[in-house]
């Protein structure tokens, strides 16, 4: 089978598998929701920053994503499911190829509109305090917002493929992402500019002073992302279905 028709295959089963619908819609919802929250503290101090006010529900959203992500391919692995895919697509690495894209365009697509529901509820709620926000600030919270969304997926989706389970890759990924990356980030100093998440969230700040700017932060969480999809690879091709 060639690329085309094993992509429209992989897209069919995201499509038609509700918990991944469930999961694409969780990552607007729970990003929106805690973005109007964030905006409804009324500090407004020295290190107030209207940009990550505006997307502060990424932090949450993202959970949504890496939850998207690593079900769609764990789902691979029940049931012997994978070996059904790999007898239509047996070329392996056209067939998780195809499954990595039909993860990430859905998710690059939610995320624009998860980018740019969050910047117009987010500013709603600011009010007056969003008026610093420029408009390229406000379209790089919004692009930001949608390739970090993806990346985030596609981290989840490599490392499901290695770890052959969706519940072992949320039970690595949730702490990390909401306990670990935190403690080292307040500890570590530069260290954790490098970590995928922080990273990546540098580019929806309206400034910073760590090592990574916004769009090299980007690029450091999708090294971590390439990285993670490469030992997927090479997982789906050496092991067994």
């Amino acid at each position: 089978m060639s690329f085309a028709p094993a992509l429209r295959a992989e897209w069919i089963k995201i499509r038609t598998l509700r918990p991944l619908l469930w999961g694409l819609l969780a990552i607007i919802l729970a990003t929106v929701v805690f973005s109007a929250l964030a905006g409804l503290d009324d500090s407004d101090g020295p290190d107030f920053d209207p940009l990550f006010s505006t997307f502060f529900g990424v932090t949450f959203g993202q959970i949504a994503a890496i939850t998207f992500g690593a079900q769609a391919v764990s789902a691979e692995y029940q049931s012997g499911a994978l070996r059904v895919s790999l007898a239509a697509v047996p070329d392996r690495g056209r067939w998780f190829l195809a499954k990595t894209v039909a993860i990430g365009v859905p998710a690059l697509g939610i995320g624009l509109v998860t980018g740019l529901l969050s910047l117009v509820v987010g500013t709603s709620v600011l009010g007056s305090r969003a008026d610093a926000l420029t408009w390229t600030a406000e379209l790089r919270g919004v692009v930001g917002c949608a390739v970090y969304l993806s990346l985030m997926a596609l981290f989840a989706a490599g490392l499901a493929a290695v770890l052959r389970s969706g519940v072992a890759t949320l039970s690595t990924l949730i702490p990390f992402l909401l306990i670990v990356s935190f403690v080292v980030g307040s500890s570590s100093g530069g260290v954790a500019d490098f970590l995928p998440d922080k990273a990546g969230q540098t580019v929806l700040h309206a400034s910073w002073d760590g090592a990574l700017g916004p769009w090299s932060g980007l690029a450091v969480t999708a090294l971590w992302t390439a990285a993670a999809l490469g030992a997927g690879a090479w997982s789906v091709r050496r092991r067994d279905a």
